[in-house]
């Protein structure tokens, strides 16, 4: 892992990006006295080479816990986004001296086309050199204040209208989870107060939309007597998300992948949640019906599968006059559900975790995963049809939350 090109090529640019900030570290502090400047070199460097360090021996530090490698590492990446937002004003700068250096050698030139003294060298902008290194160091601010947002749940509330939805129905609440990533988790006390949370909402009926697990059903092993006290009057049901098939894991064998896959079925049962693969349960009040379809993971992206079949678990509900699709990623919408199966009046996603990284605020939401994602996160809507995108419980990779907090959503419809 150490030596993998992916490894090489980010301590390379590491590098060269260290090289080109401590230029700039060296204008700003250019009128300190110089035993203040030789404290701020070395200070700059002692932490440039520890992440480069760290970087390359984190392999090698198996013994400690997950979440405290997890977070080192997360420390060297936010390092190297830092300095990476940095350079860009730097680079602007840069851009702006070439300019004005080139137009002075065009221009101070005489008629016989010898050059003459021109106003001499181009100095940086101090201005956005400093604004450079704010930009850069309120990035990577963020990213550790997000380490304290991994746990802190958001309810999120919003009431669906149907014209179609059956009266007796209406007023039927329904929590919604996500993207739980049990694998991620370090601290059961924190998972267990968002499961409270839940309870607390008193819902009709709880929807699971996908990847319980990172990679393996064995990281439920802790959370099991968590999770499942999740429970409501009309049930809990659940789908699978892509991690959950085990694709991110080098296994032995296909038969251990296997194994594993029919294990973490076998957690949903545990836990009393009704896992559905490829089908759908009819939900029925006062002798009126809804159809509750539920599919396995189904992408638009190629590098997502496409193990979901959702002929399949349409199959029976045509008659039925409200429908409810859990489908884990939301690309699937647009590129099937709206299209050929316009009946199906609300569906319910995930995946994206709002990139864990965003903004938002009432009226406005922006995360980088919008530049991937047409729907990535909330409430859209297209004629009748209606997606929901949780942002996700838990976390994976980045163990934080900037902006995009964890969710839990209540929906009522009426």
């Amino acid at each position: 892992m150490r030596n993998s090109p992916f490894f090489i090529i980010l301590a390379g640019l590491m590098l060269l990006l260290d090289l080109y900030v401590f230029q700039i570290i060296k204008l700003v502090s250019n009128s300190s006295g110089s035993r203040v400047r030789a404290i701020i070199f070395f200070s700059y460097w002692t932490v440039s080479v520890i992440a480069l360090l760290i970087l390359f021996l984190l392999p090698l530090f198996e013994n400690i816990p997950k979440a405290s490698r997890s977070i080192l590492f997360s420390v060297v990446i936010g390092i190297f986004l830092g300095k990476l937002i940095a350079s860009i004003f730097f680079l602007i700068d840069d851009i702006r001296r070439a300019t004005q250096w080139l137009a002075a050698k065009l221009l101070f030139r005489n008629t016989e086309g010898e050059e003459i003294q021109d106003s001499g060298k181009i100095t940086r902008s101090v201005f956005l050199s400093w604004l450079g290194l704010a930009f850069g160091g309120t990035l990577f601010s963020t990213l550790l204040y997000g380490f304290s947002n991994k746990y802190n749940y958001e309810i999120k509330k919003i009431k669906l209208s149907f014209s179609n939805l059956p009266d007796s129905f209406k007023g039927l609440k329904i929590v919604q989870l996500s993207d739980i990533h049990s694998g991620s988790f370090t601290d059961i006390k924190a998972v267990e107060k968002g499961v409270k949370e839940v309870q607390s909402l008193k819902p009709d009926i709880i929807l699971f939309t996908g990847d319980l697990v990172n990679n393996t059903a064995d990281e439920m092993d802790f959370y099991q007597k968590v999770f499942n006290q999740l429970s409501a009057p009309m049930g809990v049901y659940s789908i699978l998300g892509n991690h959950d098939y085990g694709d991110y894991y080098k296994w032995p064998s296909l038969e251990a992948k296997k194994k594993n896959l029919d294990a973490l079925k076998g957690v949903h049962k545990s836990m009393g949640w009704s896992l559905l693969l490829d089908e759908h349960v009819l939900l029925e009040k006062n002798e009126e019906k809804i159809a509750l379809i539920g599919i396995q993971n189904w992408s638009a992206l190629k590098r997502f599968p496409k193990y979901g079949n959702l002929k399949k678990a349409y199959q029976g509900a045509e008659h039925i006059p409200f429908k409810i699709l859990m489908s884990h990623d939301p690309t699937h919408w647009d590129a099937e559900v709206r299209p050929d199966y316009s009946d199906i009046d609300l569906m319910l996603s995930g995946h994206t975790h709002g990139m864990q990284f965003g903004i938002e605020i009432p009226g406005f939401k922006w995360s980088p995963v919008q530049y991937v994602y047409k729907q990535w996160m909330g409430l859209y809507e297209e004629g009748n049809q209606k997606l929901y995108v949780n942002s996700g419980y838990g976390f994976i990779g980045y163990p934080g939350r900037v902006g995009i907090l964890p969710e839990i959503t209540l929906i009522e419809l009426s």
